[in-house]
């Protein structure tokens, strides 16, 4: 194969899967089986990929969630010592940030699994309609729904 021939194919194969984004979050989870149930009933979101070891218990898992997806390991995994924010008992200084079609019905319905509303759905000065929803592991999330910018009112 020449040098140019090689430099096309190159170009041609990406460096991630197809069926995955550049950017995909992976989050330690206490359990979780638990947080695989939560996030289904909570957020909507279907389980994609499900790794479970010779013994049962599972060690990765990735869900999927419009065109987005996440991954997640449990607390330990593959030698590791992260830990879920619920159970350092440090807040995360990291939040996810999702947009969604009704983001007043996903707080309900997250609410009702049993996630904590830290604000309820509220508009906001870009544009978004948003909320800030906290999961079993103490993971904040923001979900969105975007209803365009708002308009400056006439002045009087």
């Amino acid at each position: 194969m020449t040098v140019a021939t090689q430099d096309v194919v190159a170009k041609a194969r990406s460096g991630r899967p197809d069926f995955m984004r550049w950017i995909t979050p992976y989050l330690t989870v206490k359990d979780i089986e638990a947080s695989l149930d939560f996030y289904e009933a909570a957020f909507g979101f279907e389980r994609q990929e499900v790794n479970p070891n010779p013994d049962g218990t599972i060690t990765h898992a990735r869900m999927i969630w419009q065109d987005g997806s996440i991954m997640m390991g449990p607390e330990g995994a593959y030698g590791g010592t992260s830990k879920a924010a619920a159970t350092s008992g440090v807040e995360s200084p990291v939040s996810l940030y999702v947009y969604c079609d009704d983001v007043d019905a996903l707080a309900e319905r997250a609410a009702a699994a049993g996630a904590t509303v830290k604000f309820a759905p509220m508009d906001t000065f870009w544009g978004d309609r948003c909320c800030m929803l906290v999961d079993l592991d103490g993971l904040s999330w923001n979900f969105a729904t975007h209803k365009g910018m708002p308009t400056d009112s006439p002045q009087d």
